[in-house]
């Protein structure tokens, strides 16, 4: 295996096309904010191929030199890339690309996300935007085996915080059942990226008194539209549960800790 404090000048033949065209990227950095610059330049030169995920980056010391920068703005830089999922430390071996997926993306966002109000509340418009949508679709198009699954669903989630238990898992699998009965795959991807984004705000909203009951009733609202085959009913109801969740999301902040979940 490659040496991880090999130069970068001296990448191999075959990749010295893609090397010369992000050379510009491998220069003296002038900017203040020096680490988010030397993660942004690194973050380009994995998409764009030259450091390959099969192959250790170079070293601290050598991107140092190249970069005209100390070892512990590449250190931070390298910090920031792994705590997004472009960055992965293997013992003994050096610091390797990984590979781009949906999951190593939307972890550490779910987590940002969680603490952040201003964040918390474009993801609620999102939300308003997308899954009234997705209900509107879903009752001109869900079958009867598809409404039985959501009642299903909605009557675990029922059972379980009657015996208040967590009902985290019903409430997550409410949401991606609705966008299954779009019988669209890209809507079914969508739905499952909202969804692991909602994990963290979804535990934080344990702390909120009654939450979870009026989240069921909403859960509800939304079934008896789609029973109905009633579009504008069902756009109306995520509409309308959407709303009072991102109230009470922002009360659930500051609230002491509760005995439910749901969104």
């Amino acid at each position: 295996m490659p040496s991880a404090t090999r130069p970068v000048k001296d990448l191999s033949a075959s990749r010295q096309d893609r090397a010369n065209a992000g050379s510009h990227l491998i220069e003296p950095i002038k900017k203040t904010r020096i680490a988010e610059e030397i993660a942004n330049r690194i973050r380009v030169l994995i998409t764009d191929g030259t450091f390959e995920r099969d192959r250790p980056l170079p070293s601290e010391r050598v991107l140092a030199q190249r970069f005209d920068v100390s070892r512990g703005s590449v250190r931070d830089a390298f910090r920031r890339l792994e705590m997004i999922g472009l960055l992965e430390t293997r013992h003994g071996q050096g610091t390797f690309p990984r590979e781009l997926s949906v999951t190593n993306l939307v972890t550490p966002l779910a987590s940002v996300l969680a603490h952040s109000r201003g964040l918390q509340d474009e993801l609620m418009d999102v939300r308003r935007m997308f899954e009234p949508a997705v209900a509107r679709v879903a009752a001109t198009r869900v079958t009867d085996a598809e409404v039985a699954e959501l009642q299903r669903i909605l009557r675990t989630q029922q059972r379980k915080l009657r015996a208040g238990q967590s009902a985290i898992a019903e409430d997550t699998a409410f949401h991606s059942a609705l966008a299954h009965a779009t019988h669209n795959r890209i809507v079914v991807h969508i739905m499952e990226t909202l969804n692991d984004l909602l994990i963290e705000s979804r535990k934080l909203s344990v702390r909120q008194q009654g939450r979870p009951f009026r989240s069921i009733r909403g859960h509800a609202a939304l079934m008896a539209a789609l029973r109905r085959r009633d579009p504008d009913g069902a756009a109306r109801a995520m509409r309308d549960h959407i709303d009072q969740i991102a109230e009470l999301f922002l009360q659930a902040l500051g609230a002491p800790s509760a005995d439910g979940n749901g969104t």
